[in-house]
């Protein structure tokens, strides 16, 4: 990693010493000496519409008999290769995977470096980008020269197949955190929260049938999204559900998995990355979260505009996009939206607003410093240890845990990502345990 320009983003960032709410760094993330630290390849690889029902059924070949059962993955898919040959099979068109995207590549090589200190656990993950360029965009706010509407889609929804808008989504990374409280994934991963009838899987959801879902309706959401199947009175189907009560005993007892999200748009402007967890929907800790929506739910227009005597405009056009980083950090380059300001059809506004300041609680655990150079990201995740939250898997030095992680790239989103079978991380593990990442601790 380039340390002086890791060091250089997080000054210009105006981030030194307040990094995290409430956080302490024992350790400069970038005066960690990372040459010193063992690094792992984790394989990843493009599942499609691979989901915990598929694995389970007689399309998963002569090996649904062994998924019922328990057994992991890689007790099947143990050769040399296994995930690069997977991954470039089921990114073609075929069953599972009905929308193929034109050069999508289905493999990626994923580096892991860990460490700890008495105060957090440090992640360091390297990996190539399918662009040339870093994915910072998402999706923005255009004025159509009378009204303002959500432009730039990711590359697996309808009106961007049909060529009538442009592919746009920013590059994420996350890790999924079990300590050992959820059954099976241990054995089968991040496969345990994806399922038929989430966005852009099989049998994809209704309005209708959401809004017949008790539990969905009883939490208030209007779709599906990743989800434990101890949540359903049928694991293999979303439409049921448990009551809230029974489900808020399963969170009781640690029967959630963790999900750090790092997002290249969305939480990377602010050095930070955002904290959740996944039981019966794909939920954001308590507190507030470090992005938000910038569209007024009512006219639709922005809430925030860039400040154009610190950044030289007040908004962008498409021709720009990829030139830079498009950024809108409340506390640091916007003002309130002026709607008499002169706009023009074309205008681009981002569609949301970061804060590290407005971040708080146990949502805004993570911090999180990346680069990107020569076509790869390198990112540095910070976790404090030993987090109390009723929402958090506490890391501890000698722990082990089940983890999981995911990369989403090329402008797409949902299934689209790149997926690793389960590994296990330990902080520092006991001599003789075998783990698949062990974290060094820090001098």
């Amino acid at each position: 990693m380039n340390k002086t320009a890791l060091c250089a983003q997080i000054a210009a960032l105006g981030f030194f010493g307040v990094i995290g709410s409430g956080t302490t760094l024992a350790a400069d993330p970038a005066k960690i000496n990372w040459s010193k630290i063992p690094a792992t390849h984790v394989p990843l690889f493009y599942p499609g519409q691979s989901s915990y029902e598929w694995l389970r059924s007689d399309a998963h070949k002569n090996a649904a008999k062994e998924v019922k059962r328990g057994d992991s993955c890689v007790s099947c898919h143990d050769e040399e290769d296994a995930e690069k040959d997977m991954g470039e099979k089921l990114v073609k068109a075929g069953p599972l995977e009905p929308m193929p995207i034109a050069g999508k590549e289905g493999y990626k090589d994923l580096k892991v470096q860990a460490a700890y200190d008495d105060k957090n656990a440090y992640l360091r993950l390297q990996w190539k980008t399918q662009n040339d360029y870093p994915g910072t965009e998402h999706q923005y706010l255009r004025f159509d020269g009378k009204e303002w509407k959500v432009w730039g889609f990711p590359k697996l929804d309808k009106i961007v197949q049909d060529r009538k808008m442009i592919g746009l989504y920013e590059d994420r990374m996350s890790i999924m955190i079990d300590d050992g409280s959820v059954p099976g994934f241990a054995k089968q991963g991040c496969w345990l929260s994806c399922h038929d009838g989430q966005r852009d899987m099989q049998k994809q959801f209704t309005k209708d049938e959401v809004a017949a879902n008790p539990l969905l309706t009883a939490i208030k959401k209007s779709d599906v999204r990743k989800y434990l199947p101890e949540t359903r009175t049928d694991p293999l189907d979303w439409k049921t559900g448990k009551t809230v009560d029974e489900i808020n005993k399963i969170k009781a007892a640690g029967g959630f998995v963790d999900l750090i999200q790092w997002r290249a748009h969305r939480s990377h402007a602010i050095g930070m990355a955002d904290d959740g967890y996944v039981l019966e929907f794909r939920l954001s800790d308590a507190g507030k979260d470090v992005y938000s929506g910038n569209a007024d739910s009512k006219t639709h227009a922005p809430k925030f505009m860039w400040d154009e005597k610190k950044v030289g405009y007040k908004s962008i056009t498409v021709d720009q996009l990829h030139k830079g980083d498009h950024f809108l950090i409340r506390e640091k380059n916007a003002v309130p939206f002026d709607p008499n300001a002169g706009w023009k059809e074309g205008d681009l506004i981002p569609d949301y607003i970061t804060s590290r300041e407005d971040a708080k609680g146990s949502a805004a655990d993570n911090n999180a410093i990346a680069s990107w150079k020569d076509g790869t990201w390198t990112l540095v995740m910070i976790r404090p240890l030993g987090l109390t939250n009723s929402d958090d898997k506490a890391l501890k030095p000698g722990g082990v845990y089940n983890i999981g992680f995911g990369a989403h790239d090329d402008n797409i989103t949902t299934r689209g990502h790149h997926v690793s079978f389960v590994k296990t991380l330990a902080l520092g593990a006991p001599k003789g345990t075998k783990v698949d990442i062990n974290a060094v601790k820090l001098p």
